[in-house]
């Protein structure tokens, strides 16, 4: 990894499905293999140019997601690499049979992309606001799952699945994100990154939790609490040694995802605590609940996703340790 962080956490100016498509038609000029589907959502997706500059690689599946996992796994199957877009809803919710047996049991090379992630789904409301997809896609064997945060992350990450071998599901904001790294920036699956040291607690956080996860971790600062903040970008396979290091040498966990807290980010790391290192611990997150319609900053306070919730969990998490 060579990571920079960025010296101010804007938004980014350019959305994330920009450069999505950006660095996937990069890839697709220098290998004839990279292969863009999508289920109805090229212009949701930013995906228009890409179409146009390679028509013959661009596969618009329509509403049938099942199919487009299916017709993934057959260009696979040929030794291309197919790179397949939906919304999280039905990336993952509405083709899980053919991601699980089509993909994974077969052993194949297939990118599925779940945009829109929890929250940030905002007007679309409950029907495509997945609080489920990490869970869902965490029970598939074999599977990884990342969550890239910013436009770095997500530029490095995109190069680097050319290359791989394997499913992969790409949790994805579409729209502007926090800025946390720096242009250029590289980045190991499976390795968590810490962005600030702390002694009192950790506060582990993945997507758009992250910048509330470092504005928490400034505002305990003031309240003479250290608190570590550890970006866990790759949800499966997660990096039980950063897990079990900050359980160690913080003795208090806080998880925040924009997620169900059931079998999301806090349960993966519930599970390694429990097995290694129990500590005291508590997450942040959808509580069992559907989503709902609004914009993104009312629904972050409805779902209790604020830096103000993390300071509370983490103020009680160290109580606890006490």
């Amino acid at each position: 990894m060579a990571i920079k962080l960025a010296a101010d956490n804007a938004v980014e100016k350019d959305m994330m499905r920009d450069v999505y498509c950006r660095t996937l038609m990069k890839l697709a000029e220098k290998d004839e293999r990279i292969i863009a589907l999508d289920a109805d959502l090229m212009n949701s997706m930013g995906m228009v140019p890409f179409g146009e500059a390679f028509p013959d690689r661009t596969f618009n599946c329509g509403v049938q997601e099942a199919n487009m996992v299916g017709v993934a796994a057959g260009l696979s199957a040929v030794g291309k690499v197919p790179f397949a877009h939906s919304f999280g809803t039905f990336a993952s919710r509405r083709c899980f049979d053919q991601v699980f047996l089509a993909a994974a049991y077969s052993k194949l090379n297939v990118r599925i992309i779940g945009s829109d992630p929890g929250i940030t789904a905002a007007y679309n409301g409950g029907t495509h606001m997945p609080f489920e997809d990490i869970g869902i896609m965490r029970n598939v064997p074999t599977m990884t799952i990342i969550e890239p945060v910013d436009n770095a992350m997500l530029e490095d990450i995109v190069n680097q699945l050319a290359d791989k071998y394997g499913v992969y599901y790409i949790r994805l904001l579409r729209k502007n994100a926090v800025k946390i790294y720096d242009e250029g920036s590289t980045f190991e699956i499976g390795k968590a990154i810490t962005l600030k040291e702390g002694t009192d607690v950790t506060i582990i956080a993945s997507g758009v939790m992250v910048s509330e996860a470092l504005e928490a971790a400034q505002k305990l600062e003031q309240d003479g609490v250290s608190a570590r903040v550890v970006n866990m970008f790759t949800i499966k396979p997660i990096d039980e040694e950063a897990v079990i290091a900050a359980a160690r040498e913080t003795g208090a966990i806080v998880t925040a995802e924009n997620h169900n807290i059931i079998n999301g980010l806090g349960s993966a790391v519930a599970e390694v605590l429990a097995e290694n290192e129990p500590v005291p611990m508590e997450r942040i997150g959808s509580r069992d609940l559907f989503g709902e319609v609004g914009p993104v900053d009312y629904l972050q306070k409805r779902f209790n996703m604020t830096a103000d919730d993390i300071c509370d969990k983490a103020q009680k998490v160290i109580k606890r340790k006490k």
